[in-house]
This record gives structure tokens, sequence and C-alpha cells, in this order.
């Protein structure tokens, strides 16, 4: 353990499992403490997983003073209060998505962290992942020609889950699952959006479970983004070309890539490397950002997650769902447009955007199987 950067992670259920997995494959970086709101908790996983330290209170793991960095993996709910936590105590942070429950949160704690002169991220894997960074170099040789059309679906049967029901967890599909695919439109798009339309089914205490959202570009691009917690779905984004299409299966942690040309025939297959869990490339963003000194990882950066989360509350405020305490202007009322253009992968105009009139799986892999438990504890 000498020398390894020294992981404490504050949460103790399936994502934190999945964590935990990674980081023992992983060289140069062990988990060296837990965290879980109670002692027998925290010592039970710490046992049972290997952990050398079990800590009955996020308090305690945020003072120890040997930890480098604290994974955040309560649910997002707890989110905002766990990071400034960490960040007050001197510590580094990687925390799960969604990384907050609106962008009023996230500007805050990035703030914080910014003052503290310490690294926060989003754990927002996808963003990280080698095939990701595959996509693009396969977009920019313009096989598949001028991109106008994305289509990005994450799907599954989790209605019944409480951080799908209860609005004290922050629930609904949209923070859980819609996020992911948001996030392809981003990687593939950009985020210079001019308009977004969204409609939702509600269960009886008003989180959405299931949600169609369309989103329209300054270039005139357009993205139809589908996500659901009542049925099991594609889970596949597709990018529609001048010369032919692209299928990506698997839009969270991508399992392969297919490029058709123009006649439907099948001209290139990508598959996935091989992974210990998909975490590990934003452990390893992590660490060599706090080698190199920055305080965000390049992959994601601030402005991007203030972008998505922009986003998502501007679709909130559309479909009427406000968590438990949070205050009316916390819920955006506009896209932001200087937030878009940080965010943008190219500098978009500084121009005022309009925004449309306000409307309102369980699968076999175990990559989906993940998905279903983020943010548990």
């Amino acid at each position: 353990m000498f020398n390894k950067v020294k992981v404490g992670i504050m949460g103790t259920g399936d994502i934190a499992v999945m964590m935990v997995r990674t980081l023992s494959q992983m060289r140069g970086v062990t988990c060296y403490a837990v965290a879980s709101r109670t002692e027998e908790k925290a010592k039970e996983f710490a046992q049972n997983h290997k952990i050398k330290v079990a800590y009955g209170s996020y308090e305690d793991l945020c003072r120890d003073p040997k930890i480098d960095f604290i994974y955040v993996a309560t649910p997002h709910s707890a989110h905002f209060e766990n990071v400034k936590l960490a960040l007050n105590n001197g510590k580094h942070v990687l925390c799960e998505k969604a990384f907050m429950l609106n962008e009023k949160q996230a500007k805050e704690v990035f703030k914080l962290a910014e003052e503290k002169n310490l690294l926060l991220s989003e754990a927002m894997w996808t963003r990280f992942l080698p095939l990701g960074f595959k996509l693009k170099e396969i977009l920019a040789s313009n096989v598949i020609g001028d991109v106008n059309m994305v289509t990005a679906d994450l799907s599954f049967n989790i209605s019944w889950k409480d951080r799908i029901q209860n609005p004290e967890l922050g629930g609904g599909a949209l923070l859980d699952i819609g996020i992911y695919g948001l996030t392809f439109a981003s990687m593939i798009l950009g985020d210079d959006v001019i308009d977004i339309t969204s409609v939702c089914n509600k269960n009886e205490k008003g989180m959405d479970l299931q949600d169609v959202i369309n989103l329209k570009y300054r270039s005139g691009q357009m993205a139809v983004v589908t996500c659901s917690a009542l049925a099991c779905g594609p889970c596949c984004g597709m990018i529609f070309g001048t010369k032919g299409h692209i299928q990506v299966d698997m839009i969270n942690n991508f399992e392969s890539i297919t490029v058709f040309d123009n006649t439907g025939a099948k001209t290139g297959f990508y598959k996935k490397e091989k992974q210990i869990t998909g975490y590990e490339y934003e452990v390893m963003s992590v660490m060599n950002a706090l080698k190199e000194g920055w305080l965000e990882c390049p992959e994601i950066p601030h402005a991007q997650s203030l972008r998505i989360m922009n986003m998502m509350d501007f679709i909130r405020k559309q479909l009427d769902i406000r968590f438990p305490g949070e205050e009316p202007e916390a819920v955006t009322e506009n896209i932001d447009a200087e937030a878009a253009a940080n965010a943008a992968t190219e500098a978009a105009d500084e121009t005022d955007m309009k925004v449309a009139d306000e409307t309102s799986a369980e699968a076999a892999t175990e990559t989906e199987n993940i998905e279903k438990d983020k943010s548990e504890e």
C-alpha cells in the first residue's frame, strides 16, 4: 500500500461494490477506507471486501488524513451535503452521477472546490471510455458524412426501486438514466441547444417514470432522447449521417460501435476493450489530475457538468417536477447560453437563446445491472 493513492468510499451500496472491485484490480491505487451511516454496516462491508478501515460516519471518513480522495457513492439526493463535507475537510472528490439535484447545487460545490484548491469531478463514466474517444475518431473521418440527427435510449424496468419512486431521493427516470441519453447527444452534437421540448409519465408522487426529450441545435441538428423506468429498451444510440449511420450499443458503457453505409451494409465494427468494470478510466483520470495538480478532469470539466445539470433543470421545469426543499429559483427557467458556450467543444456565438413554450432492466449484461443499482446505498 506504500505510495498508492488511497481512496475512501462514502456509501456501501452496489455501486460502491463495483468501485471496490475496480480499485482492487488497479495498480497504484487502493480502497483504503469505507464509511456508512452506521458502524455495523461499514464494518460488514469492509470485512466482506477486505478494506482496512471502516467508519460509522461520513464525518470520520472525511477527517482521515491518509485518504487522498473520496468517491461519493450515495444517492444523488445526498451528494450536495456529502461533497461539501468532503471538500470542507480538505479532500479531493469524485462524485457519482447524477452529480447534484440541480445546477444551483453544482455551482456551489464547484465554487467551494475552487476556493479550497481541491479537485472535484463528476463520475459520468461514459465520458471516460476509450470506445467513446474511438467514436469521435470515426465521426471525424467523415465515414458517414455530415451528422444531422442522433437518437439515444436507456431504459430498464426499475420503476419499483425507491430511488425512482421517492422524491426525497431525487427520484425519477431523468436524473437516473435519462442523463445518459443527454450525455450521448452532447458527446456527438455538442451543447449549443436552442430548443428543448419534453413529455413524461409520472407516478402518484410526481416523479417521472419515462421521458421523451427533443433537442434542437443552433446548427439545425436534432436529437431525440428516451428513457423509461417502466420498460426495457434497446439502450442504444443511433447517429444519422448523409452517407450512412452508426449504431452504438449500450450508451452508458459502450459495448460496440457498428458503422453502416447508405445502403445499410456494415462497413465497420469496433468492440469494447477488455475492462475491469469500466470505472477504472474515471479513477485513472482523477489520479492523473492529482499528479498534474489539476482541479478538473479534462474528460468532463466543470462547465460540462453544469451544462447537463442546466438542461435537466429546464426539462424538469417543463415537466413540473420538483424535489422536496428545492427552491423555485433552483430550477432554471432558461437554457444557459454562457454555460453552453463554456461547455461546447467549439465556441458558440453568445446570443440570447429562446426556448419553446413550457409543456408539460433488468437485462442480462453486467453493465445493465450496474446502472439499475447505481447510487443506492
